[in-house]
């Protein structure tokens, strides 16, 4: 087995594959735990499917790179959703949801009036749940997902006590001087731009997945906030590259192969919380 595995490390898009799943893992994870702890975790799942719509806009219009378009839609969407989650008329769950099965919906009718290509239902596919995506990554999309990585990583690093604070108390946050709405919009950008770059990874289905999973298993064993966050995001990383080197080995597609691996150690995080017997 680990012949096998030396064998395709030789080659430059498992390499490629690596670096994306864990800097991807790394950064869902961070902003994971904040989401869960604001019960704003289907963030996730409704702004990849916003992905999905702007990904098949870009198709239709032959975009070259399709991150010019993905990107900024999802962060407007990110932003509209941040505003519209406020608005008492309309709760953030509601707006998720409407927004989530009209940009799937969009994106679907989109892709099949305008195809271009012969295996429809593969495209369909592989952006859904991130079959193949993860393999066939460029050296300039590597390094464009190095640079966002590095910066959200420096973000959350500089305004972690911001963020932190936003997290637990928004009202006595705002009391104290914080910008809060800032810091909320700031949050609504950085989850925007990890979600555009897990698509490759695990597709637009399973993103809520590398959100939710490595939070939520680190809250079953520790209790601090800190402790939380740094435990999710090795917790992330290790089972990125456990289900990449699987999925590699064994055939199976990527992002299915990475969640099932995080629905697994998440179980056993919970029964490691209950032997200690974490209260949660």
């Amino acid at each position: 087995m680990f012949e096998k595995l030396q064998f395709y490390l030789e080659y430059p898009f498992v390499r490629y594959a690596l670096i994306v799943g864990v800097l991807v893992a790394l950064c869902s994870s961070l902003l994971g735990v904040t989401l869960v702890l604001k019960r704003f975790s289907f963030i996730g799942d409704g702004l990849s499917h916003v992905a999905f719509g702007a990904l098949a806009i870009a198709s239709v219009l032959n975009v070259s790179n399709s991150m010019f378009v993905v990107m900024p839609i999802t962060i407007i969407c990110a932003v509209l959703l941040l505003r519209t989650g406020q608005n008492t008329q309309i709760k953030g769950d509601a707006a998720i949801a409407m927004l989530s099965v009209s940009a799937l919906a969009l994106g679907y009718l989109l892709m099949n009036i305008f195809s271009t290509s012969s295996n429809l239902s593969g495209d369909v596919c592989t952006t859904l749940f991130g079959s193949t995506s993860i393999l066939t990554l460029t050296k300039g999309e590597v390094w464009l997902c190095v640079i966002l990585s590095v910066l959200i990583v420096i973000i959350f690093i500089v305004f972690y006590n911001k963020i932190f604070a936003v997290t637990f108390d928004e009202s006595f946050a705002k009391a104290v001087g914080t910008n809060v709405n800032g810091y909320n919009l700031l949050i609504a950008v950085i989850i925007a731009v990890i979600i555009v770059l897990a698509m490759n990874l695990v597709g637009s289905l399973l993103i809520s997945a590398l959100i939710i999973f490595p939070a939520l298993s680190a809250m079953k064993i520790f209790q601090s906030f800190r402790s939380v966050t740094v435990f999710s995001a090795v917790f992330s990383v290790v089972c990125a590259v456990l289900g990449i080197l699987l999925s590699i080995l064994a055939g199976t597609p990527v992002g299915s192969t990475i969640v099932a691996i995080d629905g697994a150690a998440f179980l056993i995080c919970m029964a490691i919380g209950a032997g200690l017997g974490v209260n949660k």
